[in-house]
């Protein structure tokens, strides 16, 4: 289950409305087929693992890291292709909450008396795949909240001036989590001082860059800027608002990359799932421009527990998720 699990998050961000899944095939103890998820959501873990294992599938079990699908789409149900392939025993980390699958699946293994059991890895399983129970279960996407501050809690040296803050690593770490998003969003604020692309800039992987939207409640796009360019569409409305279209759409992950207006006003309606907070050594000053727009991190933070913190060259990220 953890090959299964570690499968799965390469597929992160790019499955379109699917989950992230990942499965793993092992037969007389030896691992003979592993899939996950594809490009746009198809095929499916389990089509791509039972692909590799051929005719060692049957009797081997299956581990995937979601409950396979019961419902007719594009394909067929994953949890009929299990049974035609002679697959004996499944193991799922989590049952599938959407409302087309919700035990189907393990129900139509139960009718085919093949075995199957679930709950291992379901902690892993539920933070990996929380951008696609989100959307499922409270019809908005996961929203992950980066912002990097200066060591006074600055994002800009002046209104209006673009400013480096954190450094090369922390940089890398952000475009990383650009490949794993399905969309990406900042305010018209952030568009005009810093005129960002918003794209993943890694090695292999510009591919994978977010669909970009700017939160504006009124104004266009300059024409010019980077985003116009790149096809952004301007979203107009409240934050619960914004959430709903994007659920709408198939959005299960969305970066929040700021300004501070657009994170406070994120913050403020309990919206933020994960909050990646990079901080950096330098001292911006009086002058610079407050990363949350008057809200002090004493205020936003309460409603958030510790995830993880960790050195990134001489920044210091700290990952917070909200309190169940």
């Amino acid at each position: 289950m953890d090959v299964a699990l570690r499968l799965g998050r390469r597929a992160l961000g790019t499955t379109a409305e699917n989950p992230n899944v990942g499965c793993v095939i092992v037969s007389d103890g030896r691992l003979v087929g592993v899939g996950w998820t594809q490009a746009g959501g198809r095929p499916h873990a389990e089509t791509e693992a039972l692909k590799m294992a051929g005719d060692k599938a049957r009797g081997a079990t299956a581990y995937v890291t979601l409950e396979p699908c019961a419902h007719h789409g594009q394909t067929g149900p994953c949890a009929e292709a299990l049974v035609s392939a002679g697959i004996a025993r499944v193991v799922s980390a989590i049952e599938d909450p959407d409302p087309r699958v919700a035990g189907g699946g393990h129900a139509i293994l139960e009718r085919a008396g093949v075995t199957f059991g679930s709950g291992l890895g379901a902690e892993e399983a539920r933070r990996d795949m929380a951008g696609f129970l989100t959307r499922i279960q409270k019809n908005r996407p996961q929203v992950i909240l980066k912002m990097a501050f200066s060591a006074d809690g600055r994002i800009a040296a002046a209104p209006g001036k673009r400013t480096a803050i954190s450094g090369a690593e922390a940089k890398a770490y952000v475009h990383l989590l650009r490949a794993q998003s399905n969309a990406i969003l900042v305010g018209m604020g952030t568009v005009r001082a810093d005129d960002p692309e918003l794209t993943c800039r890694l090695p292999g992987l510009r591919a994978r860059s977010p669909q970009p939207f700017v939160m504006s409640r009124h104004g266009n796009l300059p024409p010019q800027s980077h985003l116009a360019k790149r096809g952004a569409e301007v979203l107009r409305g409240s934050v619960r608002q914004v959430l709903e279209d994007l659920s709408l759409r198939g959005i299960n992950r969305l970066m929040v990359e700021g300004g501070a207006r657009v994170a406070r006003s994120f913050l403020e309606a309990g919206l933020v799932d994960e909050f990646h907070l990079i901080r950096a050594p330098l001292t911006l000053g009086p002058d610079g421009v407050d990363g949350l727009d008057g809200l002090g991190l004493d205020q936003a933070l309460p409603p958030f527990q510790l995830l993880r913190q960790e050195k990134l060259g001489s920044d210091l990220l700290t990952v917070y998720e909200a309190r169940p």
